[in-house]
């Protein structure tokens, strides 16, 4: 289903910050020098149909980088990345919602960006707002929201667009104890449909109950990649 070949990602990190328009034109003849970071770094693995896979690893490992690679938000430097199927990211969650918008409209908005027909929407429109909880504010303005009210609707949303790839960042953290249990079960379900997952989180509980392989990630590399409980271990003893 997934296959990623020798794939590297670099950002380059400016050592001097020009923020003003007078900045840059007395400057305009001094180059700004840059480190070059590889935030991942000549990776490959295979993910078969129907397989959930975690990825673990400290805070810059490389992990929402590489989700955002796998989505096709950036591209490689070098290497290859092939996808067998429709991609559904939980990611940043929301994207494009209009806050001049009732939450009504951004359903239809945001549906419509995740691959959402209108006829579609129609007959999952009570089914997300339901799941939302937030039947009460449909009718308010986005701005109005909270941020957890926000992030309930976009993963409300998000849940009931067509997949067969699920890329998901940290995003059962979402709202209280409740709704996390609601969010767990819906990747649960999606488990027991197929469906393939790649589940990023801190949470090493959460990644051993859901995910039989782990990838755990350092500075951009591939440190291990096999059953969830061992890797689990390794980045515990790391």
């Amino acid at each position: 289903m997934i296959k990623v070949d020798n794939v590297t990602k670099k950002f380059r990190i400016p050592h001097e910050k020009r923020n003003t328009v007078f900045e840059s034109l007395i400057n305009i003849f001094k180059p700004v020098n840059y480190e070059i970071f590889n935030a991942i770094n000549d990776i490959s693995f295979e993910v078969v149909a129907g397989e959930c896979i975690g990825v673990i690893g400290k805070n810059g490992s490389g992990k929402s980088t590489l989700l955002k690679l796998l989505a096709g938000i950036i591209r490689p430097n070098s290497g290859n990345i092939e996808i067998n199927g429709d991609i559904v990211p939980f990611l940043e969650l929301g994207l494009g919602f209009s806050g001049e918008l009732t939450g009504r409209d951004n359903i239809y908005l945001n549906g419509m960006l995740l691959g959402l027909t209108k006829k579609e929407i129609d007959k999952k429109f009570q089914e997300i707002v339901d799941f939302s909880e937030l039947g009460n504010f449909i009718d308010t303005k986005l701005k109005k929201y909270s941020s957890g009210m926000h992030l309930r609707l976009a993963f409300s949303i998000a849940i009931h667009a067509k997949g067969d790839v699920y890329l998901v960042d940290e995003v059962i953290a979402v709202g209280d104890n409740e709704f996390k249990e609601k969010c767990f079960d819906v990747f649960m379900n999606f488990k027991k449909q197929g469906k393939t997952i790649i589940f990023v989180s801190h949470s090493l509980d959460t990644i051993e109950e859901i995910c039989e392989k782990t990838i755990l990630l350092e500075r951009g590399k591939i440190r291990y990649f096999g059953k969830s409980k061992p890797v689990i271990g390794k980045y515990l003893q790391s």
